[in-house]
């Protein structure tokens, strides 16, 4: 996995909040960087690159129309951004994740398998993983404890089928410190008042004097 494209100089970036960005599957970092405008001053984006070529562009395990998954893609996927965030995530003030699509369901996996790590996760048009291998990995938050989650979609969206929808409503609800927003008409894309409200719940949960 190479180093990301960041949204600040290399120099700038020590004592920052980091915030990594996941593509969904079938296209590619660049389109993430879009968001970085959506960071508080002294956070610091990256956006990733997926290790899976997909028709040009790039995701991080091979999905199908129903969302179906290899366990094993799916960890070996996971473990490449956990030695990339073991090597290149030092010297920052805390780690944040936000990700699109199949992005999403890349940052909830790593929430699941390092719970603690992340100060916030957004999740974008996405789904948490349905897996009985990954499930055995869940713990249930202690009470005041579960990570602020932001997730923003479009009810109408069709790329993620209702029964995924239903899984990932059970899941956040009973894993997170939820917040939910819907934006119809937006597709599966992004729209105007999702960066709004992803901007608005980033200043909140990673403020420039953390709170006592």
């Amino acid at each position: 996995m190479d180093e990301g494209i960041y949204s600040r100089p290399e120099g700038q970036r020590r004592g920052t909040d980091l915030v990594m960005m996941l593509h969904g599957y079938g296209s590619n970092p660049e389109r993430m960087t879009g968001w970085f405008e959506e960071l508080p001053e002294h956070a610091t984006g990256v956006a990733l690159r997926g290790p899976m070529e997909v028709g040009g562009d790039r995701g991080w395990f091979l999905l199908d129309y129903f969302l179906t998954n290899d366990f094993a893609q799916v960890v070996a996927a996971a473990q490449q951004v956990l030695d990339w965030q073991d090597r290149h995530a030092r010297g920052y003030r805390s780690i944040s994740v936000l990700g699109h699509s199949q992005g999403m369901a890349m940052a909830t996996t790593l929430h699941r398998l390092r719970p603690g790590t992340y100060r916030s996760v957004v999740g974008l048009s996405g789904f948490v993983l349905s897996n009985e291998l990954l499930n055995l990995t869940d713990v249930a938050p202690a009470p005041g404890a579960a990570v602020p989650f932001f997730w923003g979609r479009d009810p109408q969206d069709v790329v993620i089928n209702s029964d995924a929808i239903s899984h990932t409503e059970q899941w956040l609800a009973e894993n997170t410190a939820l917040t939910v927003r819907t934006y119809p008409s937006m597709g599966h894309g992004f729209g105007a008042d999702e960066h709004r409200d992803v901007r608005s719940f980033l200043k909140h949960y990673l403020p420039p004097t953390p709170a006592r």
